[in-house]
């Protein structure tokens, strides 16, 4: 029995206040005036009358009523029933407290009319019955009210006098005496919450979703705040949100209503279910850690920071599904042709009852089990449970559920575990279900009917224990004047004075009648709680269908009896199958329980190689084990590491775990408490088993059925019987129990030390990566963590303080173990004598023990090593040297599948061997770990140098030894090595490793790397050597240095307007400037290399070797100059070669030797090179052979110089100023090179395409023409998708607009203007090349049918976003394209993203890391397409007599990367040998490319990174070479050579950033003169040429070429392929382009075979991916024929002939008998050079669908697609010559026909004439009539300059729409058309432009 109410308290309103803010309430009277005993009075109660603040406001409110909830420190509740009605205030007492809260304006009105104040009548209790406090309370309200005559102390005595019983499902029938009748049903069961209709309530606010996300934040223990305005449904919505996490309770702060005054509670660091008013909104915006749920909006808020766990995903799905059917029953039969009647959801006391339903199903699904994972470890005096709950998410599979790890973690599970795990006590309605209906709702879990019974079953059950007898209705007693309006008059008055005497008489009275009246005991009905079925063995999520079979099972049982039978070569040949097996969870505990059988009186003694495999198996089995040991897999080792043992000598004995100490799981402090409390259990259930026998008296029952109880069976079997007892046998039980403990206790201490004390201390791995550390972070230790990582990270082994290190780990490892016990201990009850006991006798037990294993160590190194495969040395090369000696590790495999057994291959990887430091490679040579596979050698290697990334990794695979420490490698070259250190590499050695390779890949200078330090014995000699041999250099620097600054300080006075000259006038023009010591000469004159007599002395030897550079020679190829006298230089010469920067003053970037205009002098270099980045002014680099057009580099402007670059000259001066001057200059030095063009001279200087027509073009057929059109559309992809284009350099100026003219649309056909393509520049008008005509230069109207649209002289490339806000002048000459370019961050960023998708770190599934979605996230081809684009531009421009000037970033990346690529596209000689070399000297090495900087060759570079520039444009270069392989002398192989060594620092190529940092550090011309070993080379280019004379590994077998052609390949990203430079690797013998270490293997190992097989072998092999050498295995027919040849002539004496002289003797013979053959349609690849003229040269492709059809040859080597370029050069033939020699089968090929009027020659009259397209052909014919077979004209398309829309003349047919005309016009004529309608002659345009595009 409990009393109703505790206390009754009337709280008012506070007038007499002192000092300003809010109101307050205060308590004017509370009865009984005393505390109760067990139940003290809460403080605060007037706070939670008012949450929202005591006010006073100008009107009577209706009275409110709701219950709060308030929490004493003992956790107890007490429900606060809160009635408020508001009383006229006092006037003057208003007013005070008016002007007490400091409202002057806005009370104002209040003042003149009256005030009503609040009182509240409280009711506290512990007992939860809101509905009854509120009829007590609304009934003392009435009688007050209405002035009934029942005293008011009568009515409130009788409440607190009132006793009802807690539970039992009894109705009690009460009366305050006022006649009223109450009607009180107290629950069935008191642990079942009581909600009424709150639940149902809960979810119609907020919905499913959300009500499910708040109670999975409620049980994960998050923040939980409700808003509303109404404070009953705050509560009710607490109240309901607890309901449903029955049967767990919630332990945290509960608030059901917060008073505004105590807000800050919010900011509380521990969770929290809180409601507060939505008055407060504002307040809780700033809670960023806390779910907000809307009552009144229905909306939950969770932050982001905030991650709320969710249901796993079938039990949240069902979940859903059965609350939608509870909620809305109709949705199921919604979509039923004959829907039931109309299906009402359950009144809502019904409905809240079904939801609970279903959340009591939900944890029924959760926790079904749980009981069979508790361990009692004592029953007598009271019984502690404890939950093991590895093994329960274990046997549930559940170990990767956040959502039950955070519940189980918990503290509302430690409660539940606390109140529901003893196994003797009264059960309900959770305990029946988990006990008996459990498997019943497993089976069926799936059938929704189902389902909806048992929630029928449950909803009956919760509502029959809320309402056991629901017949009988609460009366509620009301106001008498309810529901009529009372009268101003007669208005309640105030709540009178009570009086306390009264009360407490009244109260006094019934104590003493209860007191004498007989208590009233109920038994409570205890019983043993049912634990349902047991948990069964689940099988495993991730594991293969075969993971559980038999045939698994059955190896590992055979392999263990072979171990223990002797038989090792059978146990061998078996374990690597074992090793795969020990992944599953069934082959694991297979493993534990046939090793258990051989375990004979808790001891085996094996031998050596019995103990080495048990040992295997057993760390195979632990890898795989997590810390928390789910499966119990460790807790069935733990016995038999203790077990098994060997013999070291004379009482000297090793156990198992010395040799399996190195996992995570034994520094777990939760694994050891649960196998404690297992064990405990297990010895306290022997215990009373063993008591129980001693007890009985007579006949003994079965043993089985004893055998078979349960722990928890014992204990409740106890515990019933231990009221039973006498004192002396609890105290016995008592102490027994103690003991017990207390002696596990002392078993465990040993067994941690086993485990947790290493062999060697100094080598205690475990320490350094496991918890222990951690674990002392909680303990006052000063020892952590990192005592562990310094033993491990010191490889200082001489440093003296090895015994602090092993004392250390003592330490470490006592604290462990004593915290263990002191934890275990306490809970389990052990006395505080046995635990000081314990304390003083654990170091003496770890202490004993390092004894023991110090004398084990010292024999375990005595034994034999372990068996382990022979290291293979590798071969170096000349000059190599070994860094360190060998280190045995693993070779890991990674994300590629070729070298595991997923592809079909063998498992190469892992392989074990070692690991090689040289001073040039990193070498791991091994074999495979499999056996069957193991004869094979597997060499993986890259240069150190090409290292890009070093971090440590975990491993953890199944291979012989234990290993944990492991390193990833990541080259540049697309190596990826995963290594793990062998255990008996010490771990100071794998840091000595590490720094080594470090200090190689990063060192201090150049000079430090492989290419220098190879063959030399010292570098100090050769650091002095370099000092002394530049002095002078470095002088003549310091003296030039100071002359530039002089001439820097210049000021020019005057600016005049300058005009550029004509090319008559530039010979006077050149007179006016200064003389310079080496001319220009136009004749390439091989006599005239001589020295100028100007030339100083002191810098001749430097000239003279700069005349020798790959730049003059190649100058001086292109007819750029030649270096003669001074005397004898032709003055009409357009360049000369300029020594200004000859001591690299201007730009150390540069070269020593320069094109520039004749007409510029070199001071005049010097000033307006400050305007560029890095001084990198505009230079020639490359001119056109046909057209002269030049190809000029410069650096980007700096950001300054972009607003006054190329000023309007006429633009007004604000005065002399240097600025101007040198913008002058600019102007000048740019309007030289156009000057330069002989086009520009030919037109006098009009810049029309009219006027342009070199003689070099006259030749082409005008193909130049008709490719002219493309430009527009190709500049148009180049600078992005908008339409508008900026065409100048000033601001504020007007855009020129590029219109395609591929695919016009009908709109537009009209509007087409009648050129081909219009200038891109804007000449103050928009420049439309569709649409109208631009003006004449004189201003007159022009002539719309004969005009052409301008065009530039000079296209400057420059960076968009440099060029923003920019001005065009109309009288310049050249014009600005603006492209978006790309940084070196992009390509850094882009080429990470490239090796991780071609060279993973590990296999993955996920489909986000699929190799292609990888490739496509890296963006690389998109970086390629982009160059590819911008080069095909140029080309296009050049071609066309166009200069180009590539003015990009600091000029020395996509610059080079632009010009590089247009000169290959544009000249047939830098695709030969010579010409590649060449290229790249010229535009890579002498102008700057940064290669130091780039690759991050030094220390000095590590930050920035790698960054491949290089390898992008060798990437492009192979792009080219797939769709052109019959232009390139070299092979794909080259560019693969010469990408793999760009970056290995073997040769001095490709070091150093500059010509002048070579010249500085003494290397640029070294190698003349010296006397160079048989292999080692300084050079790549000396090394490719030997090699190449001696083998045709980089020869083009179908090089092909054809003069003059001109290469335009397509960009598009489908048209570009990977190259499998990135992919591909031989495992057999490593990277090929080491070709000495190649070529060696394959020899010796034939020689050695040769003398073994005698007899008679297949030729066949087998030839596996990523192990073989594709190319070596399966030669090529060619190189096989050569070597065959080679072999014979020495078979037969002879010299072998070089395979070059045999090539070309073979080719040359071939020509000759070709010449005689007279048909040519079969001939061999050897003649694909006479068939030149029908391979397709591609073109530049603009749009993606432009695909025409031509004839495929199949002559393209990697089946590109291409097609015949229009452009041909010099003689070649036209496309109709082409096609001409096929013979078709029909008489013609008629692509399009049909009648056209054609008006004929002059006077000659409009005639019809039927017209055949043929695109085969590529002509137009016309003919008499349809029948007619004679051909009476033929207009060849290759001529068609034009085709426009026309318009009507004189004597056209009548009657026919304007739009029917158009004009075709050629080279030749125009010709016109008139189509009988506007249709047909659309269609007819549309083809033959269709036609013409496909050219």
């Amino acid at each position: 029995m409990a009393r109703l109410a505790d206390y009754f308290v009337v709280v008012g309103y506070e007038h007499d206040k002192q000092g300003g803010g809010d109101g307050q309430g205060r308590i004017l009277q509370r009865f009984p005036e005393k505390d109760w005993e067990d139940n003290p009075f809460p403080q605060g109660v007037e706070l939670f009358c008012q949450p929202s603040g005591w006010r006073l406001v100008p009107e009577r409110l209706e009275p409110s009523f709701f219950a709060a909830v308030l929490t004493d420190i003992n956790s107890d509740r007490q429900y606060c029933s809160c009635f408020t009605f508001w009383e006229e205030a006092d006037g003057k007492q208003a007013q005070k407290s008016l002007l007490s809260e400091g409202d002057d304006d806005d009370d104002g009105n209040m003042r003149s009319g009256r005030l009503f104040a609040p009182k509240s009548l409280v009711l506290v209790s512990r007992l939860d019955h809101a509905d009854v406090f509120r009829n007590c309370l609304g009934l003392i309200y009435t009688v007050q009210t209405d002035g009934v005559s029942v005293a008011l102390e009568t009515l409130i005595g009788n409440l607190l006098t009132c006793y009802i019983p807690l539970a039992g499902g009894s109705q009690r029938t009460i009366t305050l005496g006022a006649g009223d009748r109450q009607v009180i049903q107290t629950p069935i069961s008191a642990s079942l919450p009581i909600s009424g209709c709150s639940v149902a309530l809960l979810f119609r606010q907020l919905g499913i979703i959300n009500v499910l996300y708040l109670f999975c934040a409620a049980l994960t223990e998050h923040k939980i705040l409700f808003l509303s305005r109404s404070y009953h449904r705050l509560t009710d919505a607490c109240r309901g949100l607890l309901a449903i996490m029955f049967p767990l309770k919630y332990c945290f702060t509960y608030i059901p209503i917060l008073p505004g005054k105590l807000l800050e509670v919010l900011s509380t660091p521990t969770p929290f279910i809180i409601g507060v008013n939505s008055f407060f909104r504002s307040e809780t915006q700033e809670l960023l850690d806390v779910i907000i749920a809307d009552l009144d909006g229905g909306t939950v808020t969770i932050p982001e920071c905030v991650h709320v766990s969710q249901l796993p995903d079938p039990l949240l799905h069902q979940t859903q599904a059965a609350l939608s059917m509870v909620l809305d029953p109709e949705l199921e039969v919604a979509d039923h042709a004959f829907p039931p009647a109309s299906l009402q959801p359950s009144t809502l006391k019904i409905q809240d009852k079904e939801i609970r339903a279903v959340f009591l199903w939900l944890f029924t699904q959760l926790l079904h089990g749980y009981r069979w994972c508790l361990h009692i470890i004592r029953i007598n005096p009271e019984p502690i449970i404890r939950f093991h709950k590895a093994a329960f998410l274990g046997k549930r599979s559940l170990a990767e559920d956040d959502f039950l790890m955070k519940v189980l973690d918990g503290m509302a599970f430690a409660g539940f575990v606390s109140e529901r795990g003893p196994p003797y006590r009264p059960i309900d309605i959770f305990d029946e279900l988990l006990g008996n209906q459990a498997e019943r709702f497993c089976l069926e879990e799936g059938s929704p009917r189902q389902l909806t019974g048992y929630i029928r079953e449950l909803t009956e059950k919760l509502f029959k224990n809320e309402n056991p007898y629901p017949a009988v209705a609460m009366r509620r007693s009301q106001r008498q004047s309810e529901g009529t309006p009372v009268p101003p008059q007669s208005q309640p008055s105030a709540f009178p004075h009570l009086d306390e005497v009264t009360v407490q008489l009244f109260m006094d009275h019934a104590t003493a009648k209860l007191k004498a009246a007989p208590p009233i005991v109920k038994a409570e009905m205890k019983c043993m709680v049912p634990s349902g079925p047991p948990l069964g063995d689940t099988t495993e999520k991730n594991g293969s269908v075969l993971a559980n079979s038999a045939r698994r099972l059955e190896v590992v049982r055979n392999c263990i009896a072979y171990v223990f039978e002797n038989k090792m070569l059978e146990a061998k040949k078996l374990m690597p199958a074992v090793m795969r097996a020990l992944k599953s969870r069934a082959a694991r505990l297979c493993m534990t329980q046939e090793l258990n059988q051989h375990v004979l009186q808790n001891r085996a003694v094996l031998d050596d190689q019995q103990f080495d495999y048990v040992v295997r198996m057993m760390n195979c089995t632990l890898q795989d084990c997590s810390h928390m040991d789910e499966h119990e897999i460790a807790a069935a080792l733990l016995p038999l590491v203790t077990a098994f043992c060997r013999k070291l000598g004379s009482g000297i004995t090793q156990f198992a775990y010395c040799c399996v100490q190195e996992h995570a799981v034994w520094a777990n402090m939760q694994f050891w408490e649960a196998m404690f409390y297992s064990d405990v259990q297990n010895h306290i259930r022997t215990l009373y088993l063993d008591f129980k026998e001693n007890e009985l008296h007579g006949p003994e029952p079965s043993g089985d059925s004893e055998e078979e109880l349960g722990a928890l069976e014992i204990a409740s079997e106890q515990r019933r019987l231990w009221p039973t007892f006498s004192k002396e046998k609890q105290q016995e039980l008592v102490q027994k129990e103690e003991s017990t403990v207390f002696s596990q206790a002392i078993h465990y201490a040993n067994r941690m030390s086993y485990l947790l004390l290493p062999l060697d201390t100094s080598k205690n791995r475990l320490l350094r990566g496991s918890g222990l550390g951690d674990a002392e972070s909680v303990t006052n230790s000063y020892v952590t963590n990192s005592i562990a990582g310094s033993m491990g990270e010191s490889y200082d082994t001489e440093s003296g303080f090895e015994d602090a290190e092993g004392s250390d780990v003592a330490n470490v490892v006592v604290r462990f173990i004593t915290r263990f016990v002191d934890k275990v201990c306490t809970e389990s009850g052990v006395t505080s004598e046995h635990l000081k006991s314990l304390h003083i006798m654990i170091p003496d037990i770890v202490q004993m023990h390092i004894e023991t294993l110090d004398a084990v160590n010292r024999e375990s190194k005595r034994l034999p090593p372990i068996q382990k495969p022979k290291l293979l040395s590798p071969t170096l090369l000349t000059g190599e040297e070994l860094v360190m000696e060998a280190m045995r590790v693993y070779l890991l495999p990674d994300g590629r599948e070729e070298t595991t057994s997923t592809m079909g291959g063998p498992p190469l990887l892992p392989a074990e061997g070692a690991i090689f430091l040289t001073s040039y490679r990193l070498i791991f040579t091994g074999t495979p770990v499999d056996p069957l596979v193991g004869e094979q050698v597997v060499t993986r290697t890259f240069p150190v140098a090409s290292l890009t990334k070093e971090k440590k990794i975990a491993v953890s695979i199944p291979i012989d030894q234990l290993v944990q420490e492991g390193l990833q490698l990541r080259s540049c070259t697309f190596q990826l090595m995963k290594i793990a250190f062998d255990e008996e590499v010490a771990s100071d050695l794998a840091e000595v490793f590490r720094k080594h390779l470090h200090k190689l890949r990063y060192p201090q200078n150049v000079r430090g790397t492989f290419a220098f330090t190879v063959g030399q014995a010292g570098g100090m000699v050769v650091e002095q050597k370099s000092k002394e041999k530049n002095q002078t250099f470095k002088a003549l620097s310091k003296n030039l240095m100071k002359t530039a600054k002089k001439t820097i300080g210049r000021q020019y006075v005057t600016r005049k307007k300058f005009t550029p000259p004509t090319w008559e006038q530039r010979s006077s023009f050149q007179s006016q400037l200064e003389e310079d010591e080496i001319s220009v000469s136009e004749e390439l004159d091989q006599n005239s290399h001589t020295l100028s007599s100007t030339i100083k002395p002191v810098d001749r030897q430097t000239m003279s070797n700069v005349v020798e550079r790959a730049c003059c020679r190649d100058y001086q190829r292109l007819g750029l100059g030649t270096l003669s006298s001074s005397l004898t230089r032709s003055k009409n010469e357009p360049f000369r070669i300029s020594t200004v920067n000859r001591m690299y003053a201007v730009c150390r970037s540069y070269p020593g030797l320069l094109i520039v205009p004749q007409g510029i002098a070199d001071s005049t270099i010097q000033r307006i090179s400050r305007c560029y980045k890095q001084n990198r002014f505009p230079v020639v680099c490359w001119r056109n052979s046909r057209s002269k057009a030049v190809l000029l580099r410069s650096s980007g402007l700096h950001a300054k110089g972009v607003a006054d670059f190329f000023k309007t000259p006429n633009a007004p001066s604000a005065g002399p100023s240097q600025t101007d001057s040198i913008s002058l200059e600019q102007e000048k030095y740019l309007q030289a090179i156009v000057s330069s063009m002989p086009s520009y001279s030919e037109s006098g200087g009009r810049n029309t395409l009219s006027s342009f027509t070199p003689a070099a073009a006259s030749s082409s057929d005008g193909s130049d023409k008709l490719r002219q059109p493309k430009i527009g559309a190709l500049m148009k992809q180049v600078m992005g998708s908008k339409e508008d284009v900026p065409s100048g350099f000033g601001k504020g100026g007007k855009r020129a607009k590029i219109i395609s003219h591929y695919h016009p649309r009908a709109s537009e056909i009209t509007q087409n203007s009648r050129g081909k393509w219009g200038s891109i520049r804007g000449t103050g008008q928009i420049a439309q090349l569709a649409g109208s005509d631009p003006p004449q230069a004189n201003g007159s109207p022009g002539a719309s049918h004969f005009l052409h649209p301008q065009r530039s002289y000079l296209y400057i490339i420059g960076d968009k976003s440099q060029l923003k806000g920019s001005k065009q002048d109309q009288f310049q000459q050249w014009e600005v394209v603006p492209i978006e370019v790309f940084d070196v961050r992009q390509v850094k960023t882009s080429f990470k993203k490239l090796m991780k998708a071609c060279v993973p770190n590990s296999m993955s599934l996920d489909p986000s890391t699929a190799f292609y979605r990888c490739l496509e996230e890296s963006e690389w081809m998109c970086l390629l397409h982009k160059i590819l684009q911008v080069s095909v531009l140029v080309v296009e421009l050049l071609d066309t007599g166009s200069s180009v000037m590539v003015s990009l970033e600091d000029g020395w990346d996509i610059t080079t990367q632009v010009v590089s690529l247009v000169q290959l596209l544009s000249d047939p000689y830098y695709r030969t040998f010579d010409g590649f070399r060449l290229l790249v000297e010229k535009e890579w090495l002498s102008f700057g490319h940064r290669f130091s900087q780039r690759g991050a060759q030094t220390l000095a570079g590590q930050s920035a990174g790698f960054t491949p520039v290089f390898l992008q444009f060798l990437d492009c270069v192979h792009q080219i070479h797939l769709q052109f392989p019959m232009e390139f002398e070299f092979s794909q192989y080259y560019l693969k050579f010469l990408a793999y060594h760009y970056v290995s620092n073997r040769f001095r190529t490709f070091l150093l950033d500059s010509d002048y940092e070579r010249i500085e550090l003494g290397v640029m011309y070294e190698e003349k003169g010296e006397k160079r070993g048989p292999q080692t080379f300084k050079s790549v280019w000396d090394y490719i040429e030997r090699l190449n004379k001696k083998t045709p590994v980089f020869f083009n077998y179908m090089f092909a070429p054809e003069d003059g052609e001109v290469l335009k390949p397509y960009s598009c990203i489908s048209n570009l392929k990977l190259w499998d430079f990135y992919t591909e690797e031989t495992l057999s013998e490593g990277p090929s382009y080491d070709w000495e270490l190649v070529q060696s293997r394959p020899e010796e190992q034939q020689d050695a075979e040769r003398p073994e097989k005698a007899v008679c072998v297949s030729q066949r092999r087998v030839v596996w991916p990523c192990y073989d050498c594709h190319s070596r295995v399966l030669p090529d027919a060619i190189t096989t024929l050569l070597q065959e040849l080679q072999s014979l002539e020495m078979e037969l004496g002879k010299v072998p002939e070089k395979w070059k002289d045999t090539w070309d003797k073979i080719k040359f013979t071939q020509r000759a008998e070709s010449r005689l053959e007279s048909r040519t349609s079969s001939r061999s690849l050897l003649m694909s050079s006479n068939l030149s003229h029908q391979r397709r040269a591609q073109g530049a492709c603009l749009h993606d669908s432009m695909m025409g059809s031509s004839i495929n040859l199949a002559l393209e080597a990697e089946g590109g697609i291409g097609s015949t370029s229009v452009g041909s050069l010099g003689s070649r033939p036209s496309t109709s010559t082409l096609y001409s020699q096929f013979q078709s089968t029909e008489s013609e090929n008629r692509s399009f026909e049909g009648i056209l009027y054609k008006k004929g020659a002059l006077l000659k009259p409009w005639r019809p004439r039927w017209f055949v397209l043929d695109k085969t052909k590529h002509q137009l014919r016309y003919y008499d009539n349809r029948q007619d077979r004679e051909c009476k004209g033929v207009i060849d398309l290759a001529d068609v300059e034009s085709m426009v829309p026309g318009t009507p003349a004189m004597g056209a047919p009548k009657n026919i729409d304007e739009k029917a005309f158009f004009d075709l016009k050629t080279t030749k004529r125009v010709y016109y058309f008139c189509a009988q309608d506007s249709l047909n002659a659309q269609l007819w345009m549309d083809n033959v432009q269709s036609c013409l595009s496909d050219a």
